[in-house]
Order: C-alpha cells, then structure tokens, then sequence
C-alpha cells in the first residue's frame, strides 16, 4: 500500500498547538487545534497521513514535543528559526491558523529556515549552564548595588583593590556607614555569601555531570579554556561537527562582521545580532583573555592595533580567529 505523505506545521503554545497539514500540491488538509499532547497530535494526522514531515517553531518547551513526535512517532520533525519564519511571512495579520499553515508551507517547498535540534542531554546541561549564569547576574547585581551605596555615602577605602578579601574584611567592620546604610549593606553581604555558595555547588554539580563527557574533556584539554567556557561551549554549541567551516562556526557564535553594504558602499556595521548572548560575552571575555596572556594571539592583537583598529573591535576579531581555530582542533582525537 501506497503511503501518503503530508507536510505539518505545529504553531506551539503551553496550553495547546495548531496543527496544519497539507498535501504535496498546497492543499490543506486540516488546520485545527489540539491539546498539548503529542499523541493526540499523531492521531489527528494520522487521518490525513501515514509519512510525516513536520516543522515547528523553536521556543520554550517545542524541543520536548519535537523529541516525542520522533521517537515516539515516527515523524521527521525541524525547528524553525522563529525570527526568519516571522520575516518570511512578510504580513500584518497573525493567527496560529495562518502560522501553522505558513510552516506546513515552507515544509513542503523546502524553504524551512531549520535550526539543531539538540538532544536531551544537551538540553539538560543548558539548563545548569544558564541557571549558573543566572548566578552570576545576581552577583553583579548585588555588587553594584553594594558600590552605589559606598559612593552615595562617600565611603572609600584605597589600601587594597575592591572585593578583594581585605577588601570584603574592612567593610564588614567599617563604622563610616550610616546605621540605615550599615543596615543595608550587611543584607546586601549576606546575599553576596549566599550566591557564592550557590554558585559553588552548581559549579561542583556541573563538574561532577560532564566528569565523563568527552566533548568537555577535550576542550580541556586545549590552552586558554577552563571549565565555565567548557561549559558554555558545550551546551550552547553541542556539536562542532554540525558545522561545515570554522567561519561557520564563528558566525554562530555572534562574533562575525555584519554586513550593511549597498550598491557602491562596502560597510560593516559591528557583530551580527543574531546569537546566543551568553556564548558571544563567554568568548568576547575569553578574547580579553587570550590578548593579555596568549602570546600567538596578543600579536595579532598588536598588529590590529598598530593598524589603528579600536579595541573592542580587535578583541572580537581575535575572539572570531580562534573560534575557527578552536573548530580544527575539535575536528582531531583527543591524546591518550
């Protein structure tokens, strides 16, 4: 028996999902809505269907049901980039009707902007890197909040560098602080502790998840990454072998040039926007690094400079090269 195969778009929400199938020449099939549940979704499918080739917009929660419908059903399913499918819709009106039916559409033509969709594993250690991350927000913001309490009471301590532990000593015990301030500044210590230690036991959760990780072991094992960039790279990025090119690479981490060229005008216009924040400042702070204490990297850093490049520029460049660097290495076995 002959099977038929139906093209499906699945516009995503917590509560439920649109789903649109269309056959092989346009034609709709169904467009209707079913319960967050992908067995339901299967089943209703299954009507028009019996070879499925899906789409569904990546967003929160729309990797878990993409997984299901392939393991559990059977589908061949993508993401899609929401930002392109949005540009390619190129309309004022929106709907799930007309949003699932648009991805059904671009399924069937071949024009689906895809995006990985990355294993459960991966997945999981995303939510640890970015949980740690989160930390690390908290902390900063603490500690300015912490700086512009000192300036508002014009209270400064030069002898040592700020935060360090003589630092954090004397403002424990300084009595230049207003009783109203002193009794701002001991909750804001208080949280400061309280995210140090926090932040200690996930990075000991962390380290303890990728012990057996290869991928992680290997980047180790390379100069100028420690375990946070580890971290960052292998859960942001997931694969090096997805990519083709070390330029690719490095254009999705968010550190290549941005083209605004037009006609006779040759431009460019900072680092393209679309990238994961937290990996581009991840590898922008690994950049500042190399440039200080590299000594390959802080040449080429010093002939950018010579050349007259700004300096947030010359690090990003350098931050790009060894992206594409740090790619080739990724391609070799690890050492024994």
């Amino acid at each position: 028996m002959k099977k038929v195969t139906v093209f499906v778009g699945l516009d995503y929400h917590q509560s439920g999902v649109q789903v649109c199938a269309m056959a092989r020449d346009g034609k709709v099939l169904l467009n209707t809505r079913c319960q967050n549940d992908w067995q339901q979704i299967a089943q209703r499918v299954g009507t028009v269907g019996d070879r499925v080739q899906a789409a569904i917009e990546s967003c929160s929660g729309a990797a878990n049901l993409a997984e299901e419908l392939v393991s559990q059903g059977g589908w061949s399913v993508d993401l899609a980039h929401p930002g392109y499918v949005s540009r390619m819709k190129q309309s004022p009106d929106k709907s799930d009707y007309s949003d699932a039916r648009m991805l059904a559409d671009l399924v069937r033509v071949g024009y689906l902007p895809r995006v990985w969709l990355a294993p459960e594993p991966i997945r999981e250690l995303r939510q640890l890197v970015r949980y740690r991350q989160q930390l690390v927000n908290d902390r900063r913001n603490v500690k300015l909040r912490m700086g512009a309490l000192l300036r508002e009471q014009r209270v400064f301590f030069k002898l040592v560098r700020p935060w360090t532990r003589a630092w954090m000593a004397w403002l424990r015990a300084t009595g230049d602080l207003s009783p109203y301030s002193r009794w701002v500044m001991d909750r804001h210590l208080r949280r400061l502790a309280s995210l140090e230690e926090e932040m200690t036991e996930v990075e000991t959760y962390l380290t303890e998840a990728t012990r057996d990780d290869a991928t992680v072991k290997h980047l180790l094992s390379l100069p100028g990454i420690g375990p946070a960039t580890a971290w960052v790279l292998r859960a942001e990025i997931g694969r090096f072998d997805r990519f083709r090119t070390g330029k690719q690479l490095a254009r999705f981490c968010g550190l290549s040039p941005r083209n605004a060229s037009s006609g006779e005008r040759q431009a460019d216009s900072g680092l393209i926007r679309a990238a994961n924040g937290q990996l581009r400042a991840t590898l922008i702070q690994a950049g500042h690094r190399l440039v200080r204490h590299d000594r390959r990297w802080s040449g080429l850093a010093s002939r950018l400079l010579k050349a007259g490049k700004p300096r947030t520029v010359v690090v990003a460049a350098v931050a790009n090269r060894w992206m594409r660097w740090l790619f080739h290495q990724m391609q070799r076995p690890v050492a024994a």
